[in-house]
């Protein structure tokens, strides 16, 4: 997609999500799409090959709808975690070996572990290749990780490389 559909898609997203679609609302958004796309134009440049981007609007769609379904269901076990009268938990911190290696993609997994609940990022590596990831239960912790693997980081490249 060409830079300008870009920003008409991210102003009709901001239409979307603050459900006015008035002529001010829409320039506000195409205002914040080409602010948006201009802090993140290294990363997108020198990447977008034909191929490459062709199906790139279907990944992020994917990995936007897996966010939100990891969202409902950790929410919902954070809740019967929260409800059970015996609440046998294991809070702590594990380090995450991250494949991904730019600052968007490490921000972008970061927060999307954030804003999960029941995980929070604590802390990346100097080296950018560690990122802390703080649990309300670590009883599992392989299983922890290899979530984040398989979901989230998996995702993410799929979407962003």
């Amino acid at each position: 997609m060409s830079r300008y559909t870009n920003i008409i898609l991210l102003a009709l997203v901001w239409a979307a999500l603050t459900g006015s679609f008035t002529l001010p609302s829409f320039a506000f958004g195409l205002l914040l799409g080409w602010l948006a796309l201009y802090v993140v134009r290294e990363q997108l440049e020198g990447r977008d090959t034909y191929r490459r981007s062709r199906y790139r609007g279907v990944r992020i769609v994917s990995l936007a709808v897996m966010f939100v379904k990891e969202l409902v269901l950790s929410g919902w076990r954070v809740a019967v975690l929260v409800l059970s009268p015996r609440m046998n938990l294991k809070p702590g911190i594990f380090a995450y070996q991250l494949k991904v290696d730019s600052d968007f993609e490490i921000t972008l997994l970061a927060n999307m572990i954030t804003l999960t609940p029941g995980t929070l990022s604590v802390d990346v590596s100097p080296d950018r290749r560690t990122l802390y990831v703080h649990a309300i239960d670590c009883s599992d912790v392989e299983k922890a990780q290899a979530d984040i693997r398989n979901g989230f980081e998996r995702k993410t490249v799929e979407a962003f490389r």
